[in-house]
C-alpha cells in the first residue's frame, strides 16, 4: 500500500502597493512565516492590475522567511515571449513553484492573450521547462462561473490535469459538501492530483461578500443572515466567522482533503489564529513528522 502524501498548508498574499502595504506584508509575511507553511503563493490582483509586484513579492517572501513563494501567472500575461521571459525570471529567482490560471480578463479586453485557457498555459510550460516547476492549478467547487455548465467546467479541470498539472487550490467556498461533490466528479474522469481546499478567514464579513459577489463564491443563506444580524458587532462577527470557518476546515480534513490553502489578504491574525484553533503543524514539529 502506497504511503499517503503528507498534507499540504499554504498561504496566499497579492502585491502590496506603497511603503504602508509593503510594510504591512513584511510583519504579515514574518508572522505566518514562523508557521513554516509548505508555500506561499503571490496572486497578480483582480483583473491583473498588480502582476508586475508579483515577482518583486515573491522574491520579498523569500527572503523575508526562506518559505517558498509560488507566483501566479496566467493567459492574459501577454505574448508567448513574454510569458517565457516570466518563466525565465522566475526560475533565475529560485521559484519551484508556479500557480498557472486563465486569469479574469481586464475590463475591455474581450479575449485572453496567448492562451485561451489555462490547460494550454501548463503545456506551454512543460514543454519548455519540464519539470523545473511544480504546477498548480485552479479549480472551482461550485463551479467557475464563465462556464457554460458544471459538466464542461469539471472536463475543463481534467484537460488542465491531463496537460500536466501536478496539483490543484480551489477557488473559497463555505459548504464543504461543494468540495466533496466535485471531488466525485473529477475522480470519475480519473483525476487523482491533489486538490487542496481554498480558505477563506471572515474577519470582515464586508469584504468577503463583496469578494464573493466578484468570483462566484456562494454564502448560504443562513451564514449571510446571522452576520448581517450582528450589525456593526464586529468582535461577534469575528468570534462567528472562526468557529464558522473552524467547523469547515475540521470537515474538510477529517474527509480526507490533502491540505489547507488560506486566502491572507495580507493580514496574519485571522490565519494565525485557525492555525493555531486547528492544531496545524508548525516549525520544527513540521520538519519532523
Amino acid at each position: 500500500m502506497s504511503k499517503k502524501p503528507q498534507a499540504e498548508y499554504s498561504v496566499e498574499f497579492f502585491p502590496p502597493k506603497g511603503p504602508k502595504g509593503e510594510a504591512r506584508l513584511d510583519k504579515t509575511c514574518q508572522q505566518l512565516g514562523a508557521l513554516n507553511p509548505d508555500f506561499f503563493s503571490v496572486t497578480f490582483g483582480a483583473g491583473g492590475t498588480t502582476r508586475s509586484g508579483t515577482l518583486a513579492t515573491v522574491k520579498r517572501c523569500m527572503n523575508l522567511t526562506g518559505i517558498p513563494a509560488a507566483p501566479h501567472l496566467s493567459c492574459i500575461e501577454g505574448t508567448k515571449e513574454s510569458i517565457a521571459e516570466m518563466l525565465d525570471n522566475y526560475k533565475a529567482a529560485g521559484v519551484d513553484r508556479i500557480v498557472a490560471l486563465r486569469g479574469d480578463l481586464p475590463d475591455g479586453m474581450e479575449k485572453p492573450g496567448a492562451f485561451n485557457y489555462a490547460n494550454e498555459l501548463v503545456e506551454f510550460i512543460k514543454a519548455r521547462h519540464g519539470n523545473d516547476f511544480h504546477l498548480e492549478v485552479g479549480a472551482y467547487p461550485e463551479y467557475h462561473p464563465g462556464s457554460a455548465s458544471p459538466a464542461d467546467d469539471v472536463a475543463n479541470f481534467a484537460n488542465k490535469v491531463k496537460a500536466g498539472a501536478d496539483s490543484a487550490i480551489t477557488q473559497y467556498f463555505f459548504n464543504a459538501d461543494a468540495y466533496f461533490n466535485f471531488m466525485d466528479e473529477v475522480e470519475a474522469h480519473g483525476v487523482d492530483i491533489p486538490v487542496v481546499p481554498g480558505i477563506m478567514p471572515i474577519n470582515d464579513f464586508g469584504q468577503v461578500d463583496r469578494f464573493s459577489a466578484m468570483c462566484g463564491a456562494d454564502i448560504p443563506r443562513w451564514i449571510r443572515q446571522k452576520m448581517e444580524s450582528f450589525g456593526d458587532d464586529t468582535e461577534s462577527v469575528q468570534a462567528f466567522g472562526k468557529d464558522l470557518i473552524g467547523d469547515l476546515c475540521e470537515r474538510l480534513l477529517a474527509g480526507g482533503a490533502p491540505g489547507l490553502h488560506f486566502y491572507a489578504l495580507n493580514k496574519s491574525e485571522p490565519t494565525y489564529s485557525l492555525w493555531h484553533e486547528l492544531k496545524l503543524p508548525i516549525g520544527e514539529t513540521r520538519a519532523a513528522s
